[in-house]
């Protein structure tokens, strides 16, 4: 088969979520099939990375998307029916490229990711389309919409309201369509989304398992640190969390590990010398095996967090919320520990930080759970066997029970 990839971003290196589904789905699917993998970007991508896809994909093509231009086109969208998340991505120029390589390539399929790239492909009616929604864009505007400042409020609830129409649109114009987890699929507001295809996400077991290594910190949080839900995520550990802790255990020390840290998260490691904030590192496992807990409390955002199935791979004992654990399926109390406020956080990193074998017990149960529940082949496979057709069953590829 011939597939035509489009995402909205270059899928490599490995710092963003997005880019590390993108990356492994497209590898495991081009060991079947000749995958033109196009990629949309606003900034200049290091050359080495590109040859690094080059190695399994047949055809690449980067399209540049201006910065001006992006300005220009959140302006206009002002006045006009794509979200900013479409708009932002959407361009004339860029139209005209990608339906050049579409010509040229002449796809049997065109596999999607996000809602983002679809306006470029939404009236190619004669090739079969499919759309990997990934997690609910509109329901975490939403969320974000609530707890924002009011001057930023009335934007963020009118971005939801209009993504909440384009991802309706969306689905109907694409035959397959498919999503991260359970509860993504259930905050779609389309009134067939039971018949999405739920395709988590796996974990590289071979690269992200136990480590030994000196550890230095007590506690841990990583990923992308200029997204929003990261960002708050880390605020309620050190402003609401760590004071509790720190009344008993005045020492307790946290990693804050990631690229593109925001200034806010900056100044956290500025007013706090045990607070410490690395911005990008080589090799993510280091920040991870340098740490006795892994702390994730999310309080807004979607999707299905991949810091903690990286954590638990490593034998890293993790705590999150109810709403990040939701995605994952893992058995509270055993395999992970769930906080609902900042004294239930507190109360599990007092007692997993003064009893070793507590901490070993939630490691060890959360290193098998993931182990058996997800993995980027049988992820691949799922997709594929959508893709070409040889399944029309709408379900989980390896999706674990849901919690609460």
């Amino acid at each position: 088969m011939k597939l035509f990839v489009l995402l909205s971003r270059v899928p490599y290196p490995l710092e963003k979520g997005d880019k590390l589904r993108a990356y492994h789905l497209v590898k495991h699917l081009a060991e079947r099939h000749e995958v033109f993998l196009c990629c949309l970007s606003d900034q200049r991508i290091d050359p080495a990375h590109l040859e690094h896809l080059r190695g399994f994909c047949h055809h690449l093509e980067v399209v540049r998307l201006a910065r001006w231009r992006i300005l220009l086109k959140l302006v206009l969208a002002t006045f006009g029916r794509l979200p900013y998340q479409v708009a932002y991505f959407h361009h004339r120029r860029a139209q005209e490229r990608i339906d050049d390589a579409l010509d040229r390539f002449g796809p049997d399929h065109i596999l999607c990711q996000l809602v983002r790239t679809t306006e470029y492909v939404r009236h190619r009616y004669a090739v079969p389309k499919s759309l990997d929604f990934m997690d609910t864009l509109s329901k975490g505007t939403e969320r974000r919409a609530e707890m924002a400042p009011w001057p930023f409020r009335p934007l963020l609830q009118a971005e939801t309201r209009r993504l909440i129409a384009y991802e309706n649109l969306m689905f109907d114009l694409f035959d397959n369509r498919i999503i991260i987890s359970a509860q993504d699929r259930d905050y779609i507001y389309h009134p067939l989304r039971d018949r999405m295809v739920v395709i988590p996400n796996g974990v590289d077991a071979a690269y992200f398992r136990p480590m030994e290594m000196e550890v230095e910190h007590d506690l841990v949080f990583t990923g992308n640190m200029n997204y929003p839900p990261n960002i708050d995520s880390v605020l309620y550990l050190v402003q609401r969390v760590l004071p509790i802790v720190r009344a008993r255990r005045p020492d307790t020390d946290v990693l804050i590990s990631g690229v593109d840290p925001s200034p806010r998260i900056r100044e956290l490691a500025a007013k706090d010398p045990r607070v410490r904030v690395t911005g990008w590192v080589r090799d993510i496992r280091h920040s991870y095996a340098s740490a006795r807990i892994f702390v994730a409390p999310m309080q807004i955002g979607t999707g299905l967090q991949n810091k903690l199935l990286e954590a638990m791979a490593m034998g890293i004992p993790c705590i999150t919320s109810s709403l990040a654990n939701n995605a994952v399926g893992a058995p509270p109390g055993e395999a992970i520990l769930i906080g609902q406020e900042p004294a239930d956080y507190a109360e599990h990193i007092l007692r997993l930080l003064n009893d070793p074998d507590e901490r070993a017990r939630i490691a060890a149960n959360g290193h098998r759970f993931v182990l058996a529940h997800f993995d980027w082949p049988r992820a691949a496979e799922a997709l594929d066997r959508l893709i070409t057709g040889t399944t029309n069953a709408p379900g989980p590829a390896a999706t674990p029970a849901r919690v609460g």
